[in-house]
């Protein structure tokens, strides 16, 4: 049952993280009047499709990540040369909307026409001999919004104007940086429900929750309880009483709170722990939270500067060799940590779910090839150079450092194997 739950918990985390990130890729795509022709999350065969407008939208058997296809980034696998014979369907006002390859035959109100000269990327026009009227040369205008169908699948044309080409640099850069930049609002608002719906701790003397066989229920107190002194000194913070509890490991010590009005005196022995080597004290109680819109704010912006900041300092661990490659985690490590942090309840999951999203916004912003940030790197090098780096050299390095990726992903992979399962 443990098994299931990791995995349903595994499958929805790195899921939405991957929705999210590539969802801001579409969007800003999308407004930046590129043609999406799909949105995929997972990779390998299509397990589900659904198709809106001009993008069709799949979930695919393997879910470790995602991708936008848009008009213009990979070659198209549909060819039209001059000499084909195709069958052409029309609107009303004469526009070519079909342009049928094969099984012709299906389509009786089709016309045939034997192409000469065929522009869909500028001109949008297809010049050619229609069948019955061979001696006469033809041009046909194309509508920006049709399609081409080959075994019955249709596959929208795309005018220059609608590929991630022909976009200026700022919005190219917008519709990439969009992807890590909606991983890191999805942290934010992880931490801000966390934060509503758990509470946000709070520097006060004040008890939290209390664990139902700890030394302070046994005592007598009570959750909401306010601290005035322990041991005859006076405390102001949850920083005081911890410490004063930490540094009295079996023995008894006086508390004096004050619970609705009235103060009462408290005895109470604090557990004897070991932790990190040394020998503390503990009364099992949490510490007081507060559960307000304005802190669930604040608290959503501390967590995600928190984490970001100690992401950074792990990768600046990695390339001074303080950090080795044995201690990066894959998808079989990132499992293994989500199977022991959804044994601790909803929200640690949630904060674990947030700090995962961090995470995959900075790699994806790393200056590496096949990555975002490698991406962002060429458009920085064409704004000082005043023009885009070949398309053929770019993708090839592209392709370098995608090889390059899943090597080391199959490295990590296997470590992470041999380290739980071996």
């Amino acid at each position: 049952m443990q098994t299931l739950e990791t995995i349903i918990a595994f499958i929805i985390i790195f899921g939405a993280l991957v929705f999210f990130h590539e969802l801001g890729h579409l969007v800003f795509a999308k407004r930046a009047g590129i043609l999406c022709r799909e949105f995929a999350i997972g990779f390998g065969p299509k397990v589900f499709t659904y198709k809106k407008k001009e993008t069709v939208y799949t979930i695919r058997l393997l879910p470790l990540g995602g991708y936008v296809r848009m008009a213009g980034e990979d070659a198209e696998n549909i060819e039209l040369k001059p000499g084909y014979r195709v069958g052409l369907m029309f609107d009303n006002d004469e526009n070519v909307t079909k342009i049928i390859l094969n099984n012709k035959d299906k389509y009786p109100d089709i016309r045939l026409v034997e192409v000469e000269v065929i522009d869909l990327d500028h001109k949008l026009i297809l010049t050619g001999y229609e069948e019955g009227e061979e001696d006469t040369l033809k041009t046909f205008t194309i509508n920006k919004e049709a399609v081409i169908v080959e075994n019955g699948v249709e596959n929208q044309i795309a005018p220059f104007d609608r590929q991630f080409a022909s976009k200026s640099l700022g919005h190219r850069f917008l519709t990439i940086v969009a992807g890590p930049a909606m991983n890191f609002v999805l942290a934010f608002v992880i931490f801000v429900l966390i934060g509503l719906f758990q509470g946000v701790v709070v520097d006060e003397a004040k008890l939290g929750e209390l664990t139902p066989d700890g030394s302070a229920v046994n005592a007598g107190l009570k959750s909401g309880d306010v601290i005035q002194s322990i041991e005859g000194t006076e405390v102001s913070t949850w920083g005081d009483v911890q410490e004063s509890i930490q540094k009295n490991p079996g023995q008894e010590i006086e508390f004096v709170v004050d619970r609705d009005g009235k103060t009462l005196e408290v005895p109470v022995v604090p557990q004897e722990v070991e932790r990190e080597g040394k020998k503390i004290g503990i009364i099992g109680v949490y510490p007081p939270v507060e559960k307000a819109p304005i802190k669930a704010i604040q608290y959503g912006f501390t967590e995600t500067y928190f984490w970001t900041k100690q992401i950074f300092i792990i990768l600046g661990d990695l390339v001074t060799g303080g950090f080795t490659i044995d201690s990066l985690s894959g998808p079989v490590g990132i499992y293994k940590s989500t199977e022991e942090v959804a044994k601790q309840g909803l929200f640690t999951l949630m904060k674990w779910a947030g700090l995962l999203s961090i995470n995959l916004g900075i790699m994806n912003l790393l200056p590496l090839p096949a990555l975002d940030g490698g991406r962002l790197l060429f458009f920085v090098v064409e704004f000082l150079r005043g023009k885009p780096i070949d398309r053929q050299k770019e993708g090839m390095v592209h392709f370098i450092g995608f090889a390059l990726l899943m090597l080391l992903m199959i490295v990590v992979t296997w470590n992470d194997i041999q380290r739980f399962f071996l």
